[in-house]
């Protein structure tokens, strides 16, 4: 059985990409959840990095959600499209923002809880949005959809769920196409999942409070009091 050891829902856009993927192709795992502030200490142990995700399984240790999901291809069916070459454009595009789109991370912070009247754009937080958009439209119109890389969730779009996330919270101005994908992948069942318990989470972190307060006006704060 694998574990896989997270951090807050509310917050942690890292672990949310192997959970969600896990749980979507009915890949069976225990959640291991640990707050940040708390040191981590429940996967320090394991994580050479100290860091989430972490996946353990039978004794092999994986970390990195990039690195997590080749590790999961490797084993299970429909990680990724089937068709090579949708295979190679999803594999890029998902390694494209795992490495990127720093603008969006820091002026985008991963808050589900809450709703936010952002301050005006900076061209990189444009340029961000505006590449995301584009890298949306192309795969739906490469795939067919609904998703990026065809008819089934895959792990191309475990990379972008956190960005369906961060439009929730933020509300960019985005063409319909994108809308309605950032919509459907926020409507699966597992996302909701993750969204519900990201609502309890009592748990604060002041870095990340910092983050959403900078980041604009809070127009709505949903979650459960601390």
């Amino acid at each position: 059985m694998y574990e896989l050891y997270i951090a807050n829902k509310n917050y942690s856009s890292w672990s949310l990409r192997p959970w969600i993927l896990m749980k979507t192709l009915a890949i069976p795992f225990v959640e291991k959840l640990t707050p940040f502030g708390d040191k981590l200490s429940a996967f320090a142990g394991q994580s050479p990095t100290g860091k989430v995700p972490c996946l353990v399984a039978d004794g092999t240790v994986v970390w990195d959600s990039l690195s997590i999901i080749e590790f999961l291809a490797e084993r299970h069916e429909g990680v990724w499209a089937d068709d090579p070459e949708l295979r190679a454009w999803s594999r890029s595009v998902s390694a494209e923002m795992h490495a990127g789109f720093m603008a969006l991370r820091d002026l985008f912070t991963m808050n589900l809880g809450l709703r936010i009247q952002s301050n005006p754009y900076s061209a990189g937080l444009k340029r961000d949005v505006d590449r995301i958009e584009t890298i949306w439209t192309e795969g739906l119109k490469r795939s067919g959809g609904p998703y990026l890389a065809g008819p089934c969730f895959s792990a191309v779009d475990a990379f972008f769920c956190p960005v369906a996330f961060r439009f929730m919270t933020y509300s960019p101005d985005v063409g319909e196409q994108a809308r309605l994908y950032a919509e459907r992948l926020r409507s699966l069942i597992h996302m909701e999942e993750w969204y519900r318990a990201a609502l309890q989470e009592t748990w604060r972190d002041e870095e990340h409070e910092a983050e959403a307060r900078a980041a604009g006006k809070w127009l709505e704060d949903l979650r459960a009091k601390a």
